[in-house]
C-alpha cells in the first residue's frame, strides 16, 4: 500500500530516505538511475548506471566507473550531469541536476576500491581495454585483465530536483533547490 506524503518536509525527507535505501538493496527502483552527461560536440549521452553511496547531509550521490569511460571525460569537460529515477511502487519520477567530479586515486578512492576488489565487480576495473573499446570475434578467450586498475569514483554533488508523483487523479510535482521547495505545474 502507498503511504501518501504531504508537506514538503515530508517529501523531502522521504526522497532522500529511498535514495538511501537505494544505494544499499539490489531490488530498489532507484538502484540503478539514468545518468545523462554533456559531449564535447554538443550531444547527450546517457547510459544506466549503479547508485553506490548517498549522503543526503551533504547532498552528494556517489557512482562507480572505469576512469577510461567517457562519462569521466565528458564529466571532466563539462561537470554537470542530470541523474533520472523511476519507482513504479511510489509512482514517483525524480530528476536530480548534479555537479559531478572524478576522483581516481587517493584515501577514500583506496578505501572503497579495497572493497570492491574482493567482488566479482573487481574484473570491470582491471580490464586490458577501455569500455567501448571494439573488440575481435575472439573477444570472449582473448578477455585479459591486468594488474592496475581504472576504478572510478563519481562524486554528484545535488543542485536541483524535480520531483514528480504520478497520482490517481492528482499529479503533483515540485522543485527543490538546497532549503527552498517549489511547487510546479506536473
Amino acid at each position: 500500500m502507498k503511504t501518501y506524503f504531504e508537506t514538503p518536509v515530508e517529501i523531502r525527507q522521504q526522497i532522500w530516505k529511498e535514495l538511501g535505501r537505494a544505494s544499499q538493496d539490489r531490488h530498489h527502483a532507484w538502484r540503478t538511475p539514468v545518468l545523462a552527461t554533456a559531449t564535447a560536440d554538443g550531444f547527450v549521452n546517457v547510459r544506466t548506471v549503479v547508485l553506490r553511496r548517498v549522503d543526503a547531509v551533504a547532498g552528494v550521490l556517489e557512482i562507480y566507473t572505469d576512469s577510461r569511460s567517457e562519462k569521466v571525460a565528458e564529466l571532466t569537460h563539462q561537470p554537470r550531469a542530470q541523474f533520472v529515477f523511476w519507482s513504479e511502487r511510489l509512482h514517483w519520477q525524480l530528476r536530480v541536476t548534479v555537479t559531478a567530479s572524478v576522483a581516481t586515486d587517493g584515501p577514500y578512492v583506496q578505501k572503497l576500491w579495497q572493497s570492491v576488489k574482493q567482488s566479482p565487480a573487481a574484473r570491470d576495473y582491471l580490464g586490458t581495454q577501455a569500455p567501448g573499446a571494439v573488440l575481435d570475434a575472439d573477444w570472449a578467450r582473448a578477455a585479459t585483465l591486468s594488474d592496475e586498475t581504472h576504478f572510478a569514483v563519481v562524486c554528484a554533488t545535488v543542485i536541483e530536483m524535480d520531483w514528480l508523483e504520478l497520482a490517481r487523479g492528482n499529479h503533483r510535482r515540485a522543485k527543490l533547490t538546497g532549503e527552498t521547495w517549489a511547487w510546479l505545474k506536473p
